[in-house]
């Protein structure tokens, strides 16, 4: 059997293509193996620039076509994919990324990391929100196997998209480990070479709508008029996304340019440093299919508070201080709290690191084995 995977959302160099969506795809690509008792081969098809992949069960296959751009993308994925597809007899496509080619005949495999493009519609570019929707229930309904990165992220697909929860399965992100508590003397170098303040509040991801950061910005200039928080800094790490000019704006207008802090895409070799460093990290998005930098931020020892909302309930388990989406108050008292206490610091982090212990690469690449197994035998 041989299966083809559309890894082309990992093609270019772009800070935000590095955010959470990428680290999956290339985190369980490293981590995939065939079905147990199987002759199973995996082709994987990248566009330039993506990262180098050592995993010797896949076969990589490169295209020329400059498919960081988009529309780019969408063309091969939608041309020469089926085209690859019956001239080197592939049994199962798989696409990593919501949608799979209108004409082929193989059965599919798709993966949808979120429904935020119907969830919250407007805080996505029109066509874009309408690409995505038209093609992803498209993809979805002709798939044999659905997968998605939450339980939340099953019941959208189930509710929105009409698919039976029989058909979707539901394979979690892991953590890497180099996300792991970091060497004192290493930090606060880390600290001073970043000119980095003894306590800063951190989010990290792209900066777009749905991360929900003109509210995080508000609750912010609110802690600063305590005089015991007016040391403080805000960092917004995270590569630019979409309508991300009200952020900036929001900044202006509340008077934090010197408090608020954009150090743009973290590498991913210094992202364990930059959470190790914060006082905690606050995750304020509307939705999400996961929230992968809450485990990462858990595995460095890093306190978290987050949203209650869509499947950050998932990734937070009991292990952070949550809040109902848009009470200012609440998140407020929580860093307020957290901030004055250290005992409850101490806690969180304890209860964080068991927490990210529970999420492993390894038992990720397991079960997208079993989905293929699922696929290949079952009869539509």
């Amino acid at each position: 059997m041989r299966i083809g995977i559309n890894a082309h959302l990992l093609s270019g160099q772009a800070g935000y293509r590095r955010a959470g969506i990428h680290q999956y795809i290339f985190q369980l690509l490293q981590h995939l193996s065939p079905p147990a008792n199987s002759q199973t081969q995996m082709v994987v098809f990248m566009g330039p620039h993506a990262p180098a992949l050592s995993n010797p069960h896949l076969q990589v296959q490169t295209t020329s076509w400059p498919t960081e751009r988009r529309l780019v993308r969408i063309a091969w994925e939608q041309t020469m994919w089926p085209t690859a597809a019956a001239t080197q007899h592939l049994d199962l496509l798989h696409s990593l990324a919501f949608v799979t080619p209108i004409l082929t005949t193989r059965p599919t495999v798709v993966t949808v990391y979120d429904l935020s493009f119907m969830r919250v519609p407007e805080r996505f570019p029109l066509l874009q929100r309408l690409y995505l929707t038209t093609q992803a229930r498209r993809s979805c309904r002709r798939a044999r196997r659905v997968v998605t990165i939450s339980a939340s992220g099953r019941d959208d697909v189930h509710r929105l998209l009409g698919i039976p929860r029989e058909r979707i399965d539901v394979v979690y992100p892991g953590v890497d480990e180099r996300f792991n508590l970091q060497p004192d003397v290493r930090v606060g170098a880390f600290r001073q070479e970043q000119a980095l303040p003894q306590r800063f509040i951190l989010h990290v991801g792209t900066l777009q709508p749905r991360k929900n950061l003109p509210f995080l910005l508000d609750v912010f200039a609110q802690l600063r008029q305590d005089p015991a928080f007016a040391d403080l800094t805000l960092v917004l790490a995270g590569g630019k996304g979409w309508f991300y000019d009200e952020i900036f704006a929001r900044v202006q207008a509340l008077g934090l340019t010197e408090w608020v802090r954009f150090p743009g895409y973290v590498p991913d070799e210094e992202l364990p440093l930059w959470y190790s460093a914060a006082a905690c990290l606050v995750f304020p998005s509307a939705y999400e299919g996961f929230g992968l930098p809450i485990i990462e931020a858990m595995a460095c020892g890093t306190p978290v508070i987050a949203a209650n909302t869509s499947s950050i309930p998932e990734a937070v388990g009991e292990a952070g201080l949550m809040y109902e989406v848009g009470d200012a108050a609440a998140l407020l008292h929580h860093l307020r709290t957290l901030l004055q206490q250290p005992d409850l610091a101490y806690t969180l982090r304890q209860k964080g690191l068991a927490h990210a212990r529970h999420f492993s690469w390894a038992e990720s690449g397991q079960a997208m084995s079993q989905v293929y197994a699922k696929a290949v035998s079952s009869q539509q």
